[in-house]
């Protein structure tokens, strides 16, 4: 579409000498000119042409002079719509209060027009930038939105009722996650299966942001449905079958580390699956830290038709199992050091064995807060603490 641009001059000839001048533009169709007399008869012009972007004004002109309709224009308040005023080269205050009353730019008479093509060209252009500048903020400001109602409904899908289950005095658990961005690639997720089983889940996404976050509540909803049937197979037949749904169009090559488990509540054993996932900790009733040994598979959607098996420990009443992603012990402070296992060990010896998972939780994530202090985080942090008590 040709650029509107609208000149104001009383002088008669001034209409002939730009359609002369730019009649190449004209004819391609990049510039349409629209002239007007006075400020009086070029404000009625921007009403009827409310796609004029840009104004080349004379000041001294009868009716309304050009300084009154440069005040009148701006009270429109067309932010994208530009004024250029045109006088005398020795009418310098006139041109000065121009400028202050928010003129783009001036340009003298004898008017040069190779000059003025150079401004109408150079304020086109700052028109254009400002019209994409807001282009882009829109979609940022589209784009945010969807993060926000992405986050709401991640945030949704993640238990968070805590304790989960009061009427049950055999076990607690707490979990929490961190995103490093307003969405993120971690998982938990835990319900009872009947009676005397609890099933549990954490896991880590490869990738961070919106595509995490999208395969992140795939995964957790694939679980759910398979671990929440009650014809359900076992737990290593169940996993294989996750695992060959989220291999199958994997374009984007995410993966997912997890660590699956169920607890028969009435023994302590907890039958398991690493799926490439970080060793979770015991801290036993007698305060000591077992780590679990390293028994697993890879993590899922690397080799869709993997055979994952299933291996088991035991809780004893007054143990507590902690369980968590790379993000609590690979977050860095301002130096570089790493959080490390060691002080997640450490701030775990240190609470007694009457601290509550959500006790336990908390200090976890004060701890790391305090360690990152304000270095970027980078990667999302999460932890599902279970204490048995039998």
């Amino acid at each position: 579409m040709a650029i509107k641009i609208l000149s104001v001059d009383d002088e008669a000839d001034m209409e002939m000498l730009i359609s002369q001048r730019f009649r190449r533009q004209i004819r391609d169709k990049n510039f349409e000119f629209i002239f007007a007399s006075n400020g009086a008869e070029a404000l009625e012009k921007i009403e009827q042409n409310q796609d004029i972007v840009l104004v080349l004004s004379d000041i001294n002109m009868p009716e309304m002079d050009g300084l009154t309709f440069l005040s009148k224009l701006n009270d429109k308040k067309l932010p994208y719509l530009k004024a250029v005023m045109v006088s005398a080269f020795n009418d310098m205050d006139n041109i000065r209060t121009a400028m202050n009353r928010g003129a783009f730019d001036f340009v003298t008479k004898p008017i040069n027009f190779d000059d003025l093509e150079i401004t109408i060209n150079k304020t086109i252009s700052h028109i254009e930038m400002m019209v994409n500048s807001q282009k882009e903020h829109d979609q940022l400001v589209a784009i945010q939105n969807d993060i926000n109602i992405a986050q709401e409904i991640q945030q949704a899908m993640l238990p968070k009722t805590f304790p989960p289950f009061p009427e049950r005095n055999d076990f607690d658990l707490h979990a929490f996650l961190k995103a490093a961005k307003l969405v993120g690639g971690d998982l938990f997720d835990y319900f009872l299966m009947d009676n005397d089983h609890l099933f549990f889940l954490i896991g880590d996404v490869s990738d961070k942001g919106i595509p995490a976050s999208l395969f992140m509540a795939i995964t957790k909803a694939i679980f759910k449905s398979h671990f929440a049937n009650k014809n359900r197979d076992t737990i290593s037949e169940e996993v294989r079958r996750i695992n060959d749904f989220l291999s199958a169009d994997n374009q984007s090559m995410m993966f997912v580390t997890a660590f699956v488990g169920i607890l028969n509540l009435k023994t302590g054993e907890i039958e398991y699956i690493d799926a490439g996932h970080e060793p979770p900790l015991i801290l036993r009733k007698n305060n000591e830290i077992e780590v679990l040994k390293k028994k697993g598979g890879i993590a899922l959607c690397i080799d869709g038709d993997f055979p994952y098996v299933s291996n088991t420990f035991t809780l004893e009443p007054g143990d507590t199992l902690f369980t968590y992603t790379d993000g609590v012990t690979d977050c860095n402070n301002r130096s570089g050091e790493r959080f490390g296992i060691q002080r997640v060990k450490d701030l775990l010896i240190q609470k007694t064995v009457s601290a509550t998972p959500k006790d336990i939780n908390d200090e976890v994530l004060s701890q790391i807060q305090a360690f990152i202090g304000d270095n970027a985080q980078f990667d999302d942090i999460t932890a599902l603490t279970l204490h048995y008590a039998g």
